[in-house]
């Protein structure tokens, strides 16, 4: 009986054992610390490398963030606002974020967490690890370490360690099988290549620098000729620089590799290759809606919708509403505040735009291109004095410097001040051509001709073509280089122009619909067929409102010439319907010629109308604003003598 009684007490023991424990047990799974939700942030810290080899500095950690980005799941907080963050804590936008810096940040931005990571050498192996930190409880969430076997291997341990963390944060099976690409395909196996692509990738998001990223993503490409995403880059830093022959090659490039990128990455190349290569928008439009239906928390489809696309169709509205979600979604940016500045400018709304850039600004965030809108800002609202504060900013700025520049030749021409145009459309193809960038000073020169045929110096009109036809046969070079030539009477080399465009373009919806119209209307006028130019301008009536040759300003050119045929028709009114179309538009022409001569126009079509005191008024604006003009320019000794009919 006593040993009886000795083993119940045994079994009673081990049985409160065993209940204490399985109690702990539910205790310890009913009060872990909960995994991540959809609408977490996520800070990624700088690893901390005791190898000694400088190759993995910034490097690991952009090669963490490519993987970790495959992901709809989790959400990475973007190295723009990281770095407005830095600033506004008085730091180096590029500091190196060490675990406690990124803890600091994650807290001052409301995000959820961190992942830490770093790398040590053993022998000739390498141990890597993760682990992510809840930064307001300090408590850890998951942590993952594993080995590669010597240094060629250390990306892709990086890849397979990245899985097993985004599986421990909480992202399902399916997601991760969906959108689960291996290290090589996501960036490269070549440590060499991903440094240089890092350190390229932080000149062009964080300081918004594409001369100093374009070297760097160009010696990656040479490191790693299969680097699809660093041609991606290429491409995009060409084309913000005007330079649309170098985009597309390179793009082109990225487009060929595709099949080795993630799913986000091919989101990116697919709709840059439709936008820079193709030139089909409504298909880009379509790809970066379905890449923002894939992850809805990537800001990126909609700041090039909202920063591009749509300006190109004369969508701005949707532009706008795109810019705004965006910068809701990535308020660190500032491309997207300049997108949203920009899309009030085209709209008209000229307080909002100056009122988001000063928001920028004091949030640390000024970029050239934000500098531009506001002296555009400046010049619609007869502020002198703001437009030259704006361009001292941009003063010697490389990419930032011509395009000012240029716009002040724009300017001068809207004043009828043709010799000073000129001579600064010199100055900035001297420094476009300066920062290797021909085709935009192949560009400058094209536009200056323009505006020279225009006013009717046909012969300068000519001479400053045949010097862009020189320097590139790019896009918008092309395109506007054949309206010049058109309009200033040599049909051949216009129309030869417009064969090559046919030919290398058939995809292109400003090429087909905005550009071959208008240069084909301008063919018909100059043979005296008016009635043909405005059935060549149909083409043109769903984007003839927007911007074909972002980041410079060429617009309406269809509605103006629609304009002139109508006139060369003795069809007053609808000929001033056009011209008023300008005028109503103010922030979308801008400072360009056509937004004064739109006057001359208007006087015109009024007279035709029989409106005589209308067109008196008409006239006397557009002497009004060619007040310090040259006086042998041809439309003007064309316009006076109009006038003083009208006496």
């Amino acid at each position: 009986m006593a040993r009886k009684a000795s083993q119940r007490k045994l079994l009673g023991a081990l049985a409160l054992v065993a209940m204490v424990a399985l109690a702990g047990g539910l205790y310890w799974r009913s009060h872990r610390t909960p995994r991540l939700t959809e609408k977490d942030n996520i800070v990624l810290a700088d690893f901390t490398n005791t190898t000694g080899d400088p190759v993995f500095d910034g490097t690991l950690r952009q090669g963490l963030s490519s993987q970790l980005e495959q992901s709809p799941f989790l959400n990475l907080l973007s190295d723009e606002r990281v770095a407005q963050t830095l600033a506004l804590m008085s730091q180096s936008k590029d500091a190196r974020l060490t675990g406690e810096l990124a803890r600091e940040i994650c807290q001052r931005t409301a995000s959820a967490a961190t992942i830490e990571g770093s790398i040590s050498s053993l022998g000739s192996n390498y141990v890597l690890g993760l682990k992510a930190v809840n930064c307001h409880s300090g408590d850890l969430l998951a942590q993952e370490q594993t080995t590669a076997n010597g240094k060629d291997q250390v990306l892709k341990a990086l890849g397979e360690a990245s899985t097993q963390m985004r599986e421990k944060l909480g992202e399902s099976l399916a997601s991760m099988q969906k959108f689960d690409a291996p290290p090589e395909s996501v960036t490269t196996s070549s440590l060499e290549a991903l440094q240089a692509y890092s350190l390229g990738y932080q000149a062009m998001i964080v300081k918004n620098d594409p001369a100093t990223a374009i070297p760097l993503f160009q010696r990656a490409v040479s490191l790693d000729p299969n680097f699809a995403m660093a041609y991606a880059r290429l491409g995009t830093n060409y084309s913000n620089m005007g330079q649309t022959d170098r985009a597309a090659e390179f793009t082109r490039k990225a487009y060929e590799l595709r099949e080795r990128a993630s799913e986000r990455e091919k989101f990116y190349i697919a709709s840059h290759y439709e936008s820079f290569v193709t030139g089909d928008l409504p298909n880009a439009v379509k790809t970066y809606q379905l890449w923002f239906q894939t992850y809805p928390r990537d800001s990126v489809p909609l700041g090039n919708l909202g920063g591009a696309t749509y300006w190109q169709l004369g969508q701005y509205e949707k532009a706008l509403a795109a810019a705004q979600q965006a910068l809701a979604l990535n308020t660190g940016s500032g491309i997207n505040y300049t997108n949203v500045v920009g899309s009030y400018l085209y709209l008209n709304r000229l307080d909002e735009a100056r009122a988001s850039a000063q928001e920028a600004l004091s949030h640390h965030m000024d970029n050239p291109y934000l500098r531009i809108y506001l002296h555009m800002v400046a010049f619609l609202q007869h502020d002198s004095a703001a437009m030259e504060r704006e361009a001292a900013v941009v003063a010697g700025v490389s990419g930032a410097d011509d395009l000012m520049l240029f716009l002040e030749s724009d300017t001068a021409a809207y004043g009828g001040e043709f010799t000073k145009a000129r001579a600064l459309t010199q100055r900035a193809a001297d420094s476009a051509q300066r920062s290797d960038e021909k085709e935009v000073a192949a560009y400058y020169f094209a536009e200056s001709g323009l505006r020279e045929s225009l006013a009717g110096n046909m012969a300068i009109a000519k001479q400053q073509v045949s010097e862009a036809l020189k320097l590139s046969n790019g896009r918008d070079v092309e395109s506007v280089a054949a309206i010049a030539l058109a309009l200033a009477a040599d049909a051949v080399q216009s129309s030869h122009l417009v064969d090559d465009l046919v030919k290398r373009y058939p995809a292109d919806t400003l090429v087909q619909f905005n550009y071959l119209p208008t240069i084909r209307a301008a063919l018909a006028l100059q043979t005296g067929n008016a009635a043909k130019a405005v059935q060549e301008l149909e083409a043109a009536s769903p984007y003839e409102l927007g911007v074909p040759a972002v980041p410079f300003t060429l617009s309406l050119h269809p509605v103006y010439l629609r304009g002139e045929a109508f006139l060369a028709l003795h069809q007053g009114a609808p000929a001033a319907a056009e011209f008023q179309k300008l005028i109503d538009h103010p922030g979308v022409v801008q400072n360009e010629p056509m937004a004064s001569l739109a006057h001359l126009g208007l006087a015109r079509a009024y007279a035709l109308a029989g409106d005589n005191v209308k067109s008196r008024t008409a006239y006397q604006d557009f002497f009004a604003l060619w007040t310090s003009v040259d006086a042998d320019i041809p439309l003007l000794k064309e316009a006076k003598a109009e006038y003083g009919k009208l006496q």
